[in-house]
């Protein structure tokens, strides 16, 4: 699915582009794009020199998972099954709901119209069995439907690549002469079974046709929507402050949520007043949570911003983020100790100062050292981190990197003792060099390699160096050196 809101035109091939292990890859493609030949997978910079015209975009992978996993719940407005196919794809089990819309072609053009309200453009079709829909709906024409009895006949002129086979055997398939699905289904059976019996699913293209075909059941498993937990007051008469009530509507919420085994990350407190307005205040938390006394403490200096007005008569507490929770014994007679538990200390100091006021370092990918983490909100996603391979980092890095003066014996060698904030350092012990070198699609061209070294100077101190250049690298004059970090 793709995004409308400043949407490119259809014939404009658009790439979303997502960091890689040697720099940024294409991550997702619309139709113009793939049918110019550009791969999943593949590296930008290939790709923009097979099409210079390839409109660049970065994709929020986080943001499109969860975008997705709305969707699922948001779609079972037609049907009461439905499950996510993928980065890209919803399967909806709409046996029998069809009727319930006007038909079949009705439901999709309903369909069509729904997403397009979001400012989504889908891709849609029907079929007896999952995998008819998948080759129908990325391969067939808009809006497919496929009546049962005629998957043979509808999918014999499409590609195999519509099967959901990986690369390598579409890639095998091909120069064998098979590519499409009809000339995949003619061929003996015995013969194919011979070839892929050990190849897993997504490579056995005997699996994948009886998938399609309906000769292999491939049923709808549709997860449940997460539980929603709310405690509520219902006052006999209006009142003005609603702290004396909150102790208890927090106890409740906590009782439903340990009931089913989770924990809150967010709580919505809402007050209606009696001339029909509402006010909300709205706590975090950085890890779940279901104790009542924290959860009544982030409240604490924040209702006296509720404007009592002529009073209000219900109170409500939504979690409004929950997450499966799991006891954890601290200790070996049982209970955790409060007196650590890092994550209360900053749900109070955010509550108490706000969530610029504290933050937390997050890590990034990147092996440039200053671009390897950056400060984030305490109370931020921590579900979502990327890792590093960074090896043996200094404890202590420089904000900033500082330029130093160096006596070395070999041009390409460690230096030999350094003068760094008016003090000499004589180099007793040494370990490298370690090369990093710049990144292209984020650096300026001409910028110079580094190389690190780890060293020890005659007092026991170590300090992590590096040598910015090579002499004769066409990048600038004589390499500079400079302090960067400092071990313990």
């Amino acid at each position: 699915m793709e995004r409308t809101g400043n949407a490119p035109p259809d014939d404009l091939p658009v790439a979303m582009v997502a960091e890689g292990p040697h720099g940024p890859v294409i991550h997702d493609i619309n139709r113009a794009a793939g049918l110019a030949g550009v791969q999943r997978g593949a590296r930008v910079t290939d790709m923009k020199a097979l099409l210079p015209d390839l409109r660049i975009e970065y994709a929020d992978i986080v943001g499109d998972r969860r975008a997705m996993e709305q969707l699922m719940f948001w779609v079972r407005r037609w049907c009461p099954w439905s499950v996510q196919d993928g980065v890209d794809g919803l399967v909806l089990d709409t046996t029998g709901s069809d009727h319930l819309w006007g038909g079949e072609a009705k439901m999709l053009a309903d369909m069509e119209a729904q997403f397009s309200m979001l400012g989504l453009t889908a891709q849609i079709a029907l079929a007896p069995t999952w995998g008819a829909a998948w080759a129908l709906a990325r391969y067939g024409t808009v809006r497919s439907i496929c009546p049962e009895g005629e998957i043979p006949q509808k999918l014999s002129a499409l590609s195999v690549d519509a099967l959901r086979l990986n690369n390598g055997t579409v890639t095998l398939l091909r120069r064998l002469g098979l590519k499409t699905i009809g000339a995949l289904a003619d061929v003996p059976r015995l013969s194919l079974t011979r070839r892929f019996v050990k190849a897993k699913l997504n490579e056995n293209p005997v699996i994948r046709l009886d998938q399609a075909m309906g000769h292999t059941a491939e049923p709808v498993s549709s997860p449940d929507a997460a539980p929603s937990f709310r405690a509520h007051a219902r006052l006999p008469e209006p009142i003005m402050d609603p702290t004396p009530f909150l102790p208890d509507l927090c106890a409740d919420l906590c009782d439903q949520m340990e009931a089913q085994g989770y924990g809150c990350r967010r709580l919505l407190l809402t007050v209606y007043h009696t001339d029909g307005d509402t006010h909300r205040i709205e706590v975090a938390m950085s890890v779940h949570s279901r104790d009542p006394d924290h959860l009544l403490y982030l409240f604490r200096d924040k209702l006296e911003a509720i404007n009592p007005g002529y009073g209000f008569d219900l109170i409500t507490l939504d979690a409004a983020q929950t997450e499966q929770m799991e006891v954890v014994q601290a200790q070996l007679e049982g209970g955790t100790d409060e007196a650590v538990d890092l994550s209360r200390l900053t749900d109070r100091l955010t509550a108490r100062f706000g969530t610029r006021a504290v933050t937390r370092p997050a890590l990034r990918e990147s092996h440039i050292p200053e671009r390897a983490q950056n400060w984030v909100a305490a109370l931020g996603d921590t579900l979502e981190r990327t890792k590093t391979t960074a090896p043996d980092r200094p404890i202590r890095l420089l904000y900033t990197p500082e330029e130093v003066r160096v006596l070395y014996a070999v041009p390409k060698g460690p230096p030999v003792q350094f003068i760094w904030r008016r003090q000499t350092h004589k180099i007793t012990r040494y370990a490298g060099p370690e090369r990093i070198a710049p990144e292209w699609w984020h650096d300026k061209p001409g910028t110079r390699l580094r190389d690190y070294f780890k060293v020890e100077d005659h007092r026991g101190r170590r300090f992590w160096l590096y040598r910015e250049g090579l002499h004769g690298d066409g990048r600038g004059g004589d390499p500079r050196w400079f302090v960067h970090g400092m071990f313990a």
